[in-house]
């Protein structure tokens, strides 16, 4: 599967050492610009390639030179000269990588890629966005389900979005796309004792708010036409997540204007992120034990498609379900 893992501006000519989905990785781009990425690590003693620099299309070991071609050869040992034939064992694991959206995605699995990384079909290249990450000490299915989640907005965000004490939430009513995305729509309102709706009951097209997510790591807040909430979340080890956030606007046309505006609206976004953070940061990590109930239909969902990947389990849990 592809996983978001990090912005395409991070990764320059010098090499960028990074930990994503457990490993210790280095990424780089080559003289066309294409990014490459290899476990972090010379074979020969073991340092640091991260340390290193870009040398041509290869990565140079920064301890005695060997360089490393983007599938994870060593093409030249200095010491035994250009003329060296380098053995076959010489060389690092290779990752595929793909670029798409302004992101750098990793694909995590053993079977070979397929196809292209997935965005979001309605937000083309004429939205603007500003963007900022952080890294959020809890388990990349914590940092998901934290956005798949419709009932804690009156609790956790009562002085921003969540206004309006709208605690009753009926369904929520959950759309699947295809095996790998779905829509989610919200009927929250005031508790005046009202029963609350089955999820059968209700009519997507009568939501005003309505939210999509691609597995496995990527969220959208369709706030309006011209206006997107997107975060991506890039597993770093079980217990941490790095979170890139973007604030994407298409009001005015003028893409350097709208970009402006996105900026200008990140300090509200950080707040509400920043009330989500402090929250989810007490959670007991193992989503195993949670007890859900019909408002957590979203992250149900979310739930089924992550045990089918047997990869991700084990990074998460040992292979324990």
């Amino acid at each position: 599967m592809w996983f978001a893992v990090l912005s395409s501006k991070e990764v320059g000519k010098k090499p960028l050492g990074v930990r994503r989905l457990g490993k210790d990785l280095v990424f780089w781009r080559d003289g066309k610009g294409k990014v490459h990425a290899l476990e972090d690590f010379c074979v020969h003693r073991r340092a640091r390639l991260s340390a290193g620099r870009v040398v041509g299309d290869r990565i140079q070991c920064p301890f005695h030179g060997f360089e490393y071609d983007g599938e994870g050869r060593v093409r030249l040992i200095p010491a035994l000269g250009k003329s060296y034939e380098v053995p076959e064992k010489f060389r690092v694991k290779a990752y595929p990588v793909a670029e798409k959206a302004g992101m750098v995605w990793l694909w995590f699995g053993e079977e070979e890629p397929k196809g292209e990384p997935r965005f979001f079909d309605d937000i083309d290249e004429g939205f603007a966005y500003a963007e900022f990450r952080e890294l959020w000490r809890v388990p990349f299915p914590r940092a998901v389900e934290n956005q798949l989640d419709v009932m804690h907005l009156p609790f956790v965000h009562n002085t921003t979005i969540g206004r309006g004490n709208r605690t009753l939430v009926h369904g929520p009513v959950v759309k699947w796309i295809d095996e790998d995305s779905f829509f989610f729509y919200v009927f929250n309102e005031e508790d005046r004792g009202q029963r609350v709706k089955k999820p059968e009951e209700l009519n997507p097209e009568e939501s005003r708010v309505y939210l999509e997510f691609i597995f496995p790591n990527v969220w959208q807040n369709h706030i309006s036409e011209g206006t997107r909430v997107v975060a991506f979340f890039a597993p770093v080890d079980r217990d941490k997540t790095m979170i890139y956030l973007r604030f994407y606007m298409r009001l005015t046309g003028i893409r350097a204007l709208d970009g402006l505006m996105s900026k200008l609206a990140m300090p509200f976004n950080k707040v509400v992120f920043h009330q989500d953070k402090r929250v989810v940061e007490t959670q007991e990590g193992d989503i195993r034990k949670d007890l859900l109930v019909q408002g957590d239909l979203p992250i149900m969902e979310f739930r089924k498609r992550l045990f089918r990947e047997k990869v991700l389990v084990e990074f998460l849990f040992g292979g324990e379900k």
